[in-house]
């Protein structure tokens, strides 16, 4: 007899079927005995009406591996709509230690109980509603390689150890590589700038390590970045493929996610097809005249200031999203292009998403001297480095105009669900606090 999946019980009923799958939930108190299974494509409840049935079950816990063969009966109330009776039980492998996690209700995500959560997380996953989260991120990173595709880009990967801390900053971790001194990857940056001018749009979807001392709801030392980079592009053009690509995840998600996300009691996002746009120096004025607040002429948005701007811009322009254009220059990479006209500003743009930052997306500096000028002045850098060299070597030799993105995964994937913080959404997170599980 071939094993039937959770999902396709209720289409045999009337039929005796065979299942295999974890004990998920146990009542066994005389009178209704039942057991709820769970195998990869979701649960099926087990009606027991035989004494040495029921017996079987004695003494194994949550996570015991069963093969149970039993006639499939309708029954709107159980999981899927219908429910098997009279079964036959075998253990396959019995599971005595209890488990330290009741996987069979909701797990607290409030923010005093998740090194509790984090702690169990071998066994708090098997949990569907935790499941849930990690299905949603599986279909969003399939989505936006799907439309990454669909616009004629190129996936690549880049190597992860690099020779000394290429972007500038004192936010990488340093390893020794046989004798000399390497450091994990910030970002795929330069390889993606690099691989312009092989394939022209080009992406990549890959871990990021940041050695930032934050223990912050959204910061974390190891994260998915899913880095974009094209070139033939103009800044509005750049926005507004961003833009489109998060509103074809969105909708791809609901499409296809539904159940998972009414698990989170997720709420779709209101997004136009354009995201609106406005200046770091606009929203510091309209923050500091609303709030009382002054951050009138500082260098970034606070993260006040961003949550503030989001529920503005959902409330008064019918966006959860919202740009954040005209960086000023000193917050600027040596690779930023400076605005035509205005040099004081970058062009660059950071994405705002019901609250918090998910993108930040910039024309490049192409013109070999004029980037070479940057890096000494801006970074104080040495176009001789062995970790700038070959870099600069791609711009010597001819690139376009171009752009690209640094999009988070686990970020986005927070937003999408409605969840409160970033490694909520992180399989195993890693920040200073936390190297296991």
């Amino acid at each position: 007899m071939e094993r039937v999946l959770a999902r396709d019980v209720k289409s045999h009923v009337g039929q005796e079927i065979k299942i295999q799958g974890w004990l998920h939930k146990k009542r066994l108190i005389g009178g209704i005995n039942f057991i709820v299974m769970r195998d990869r494509s979701g649960l099926v409840q087990i009606v027991l009406s035989e004494d040495g049935e029921v017996e079987k079950l004695r003494g194994l816990q949550i996570g015991s591996i069963l093969a149970i063969t039993g006639k499939v009966v309708d029954e709107p109330r159980a999981p899927g709509g219908a429910e098997i009776h009279e079964p036959k039980i075998t253990v396959d492998v019995p599971v005595t230690d209890e488990s330290p996690v009741e996987i069979d209700k909701p797990l607290s995500h409030k923010p005093e109980n998740l090194d509790t959560l984090f702690d169990a997380r071998v066994i708090g996953l098997r949990n569907n509603r935790e499941q849930a989260i990690f299905k949603i991120q599986a279909e969003t990173e399939e989505a936006i390689r799907k439309y990454l595709n669909g616009q004629d880009f190129t996936q690549f990967n880049s190597p992860k150890l690099l020779p000394g801390a290429t972007e500038g900053g004192a936010e990488v971790f340093k390893l020794d590589y046989f004798g000399k001194e390497a450091t994990l990857a910030q970002s795929a940056q330069f390889y993606k700038q690099m691989m312009v001018g092989v394939f022209e749009r080009v992406f990549e979807i890959n871990p990021t390590y940041r050695a930032e001392p934050s223990a912050t709801t959204r910061h974390m030392t190891e994260f998915i970045t899913i880095d974009v980079e094209m070139g033939f592009i103009t800044f509005p053009e750049l926005l507004n493929l961003l833009s489109n690509l998060v509103n074809a995840v969105v909708k791809d998600v609901w499409e296809k996610c539904e159940a998972q996300l009414n698990l989170w009691n997720a709420k779709k996002p209101v997004l136009p097809a354009e995201f609106p746009a406005m200046t770091m120096a606009e929203i510091h004025e309209k923050y500091s005249k609303a709030t009382g607040e002054n951050t009138i002429g500082e260098n970034d948005l606070r993260p006040d200031e961003e949550r503030w701007i989001c529920e503005y811009a959902a409330k008064e322009l019918s966006s959860e999203a919202i740009f954040v254009t005209e960086w000023p220059a000193a917050e600027a990479k040596f690779y930023h292009k400076l605005i035509d006209g205005k040099p004081k500003f970058a062009e660059r743009a950071d994405l705002l998403f019901r609250g918090v930052e998910i993108a930040t997306t910039s024309m490049r500096e192409h013109r070999y001297d004029t980037l070479v000028k940057q890096l000494k002045k801006m970074a104080v850098g040495d176009p001789e480095d062995p970790g700038l060299k070959n870099y600069l070597q791609a711009f010597k030799y001819g690139l376009p105009p171009h752009g690209g993105f640094g999009l988070g995964l686990e970020r986005l994937t927070e937003k999408i669900i409605g969840l409160n913080n970033v490694k909520e959404a992180t399989l195993f997170p890693r920040d200073i606090n936390r190297l296991a599980p």
